[in-house]
């Protein structure tokens, strides 16, 4: 039993996270202190009409800019699914690990919070890649997630992104923007 608690606190951590989120989920943000990171109001100022408009142009052109990236968080959290975006993040940051010490404990850390069944913040990934992805686990590269990453990737640019163009959250960050120059 004492080797399953440090498993069974994860889940318990991930449930917690879910719950806690219940109680403020809002599409709609007039004050962005809560998603924008640094310092919320400088960061408003110096986040241009321009800049925030030309996340429409491309998911990746949203996930490359900062204060993109934390307002499409926020949009996820809304809707509950913000884990895709953490995982999307986590393999990232797993492609640039350079130790090969670091990249099996790396790899397994992602595999039981993202992909693994029951996962405390599971994606959603059809069955072939969850195996493939396991079986990459048997020798892990830095190339082991990205199949699932890839689906991933499709899923929210073609799922959740479209949602966040058309948001209250976007919208109004756009209007705070515009309000600004006049």
């Amino acid at each position: 039993l004492t080797p399953l608690l440090p498993h069974l606190d994860r889940r318990n951590r991930g449930m917690r996270t879910r719950l806690g989120c219940l109680s403020h989920k809002s599409d709609s943000y007039n004050d962005f202190t809560a998603i924008l990171p640094d310092k919320p109001n400088r960061a408003l100022k110096r986040l241009s009409t321009e800049e925030a408009t030309r996340w429409a142009d491309s998911f990746d052109v949203l996930l490359s800019h900062k204060y993109g990236l934390a307002a499409f968080r926020a949009f996820l959290k809304t809707e509950f699914s913000e884990e895709n975006l953490e995982f999307w993040l986590a393999c990232e940051d797993f492609k640039k690990t350079r130790s090969a010490a670091k990249l099996a404990s790396k790899a397994q850390r992602i595999f039981e919070e993202f992909i693994d069944v029951q996962a405390p913040r599971e994606v959603n990934i059809d069955f072939q890649t969850r195996e493939l992805t396991r079986r990459n686990m048997q020798e892990p590269s830095l190339t082991c997630f990205d199949q699932a990453q890839g689906k991933v990737h499709s899923l929210m640019e073609k799922d959740s992104y479209p949602r966040f163009l058309r948001s209250k959250i976007y919208t109004d960050l756009l209007s705070q923007t515009q309000r600004r120059l006049s």
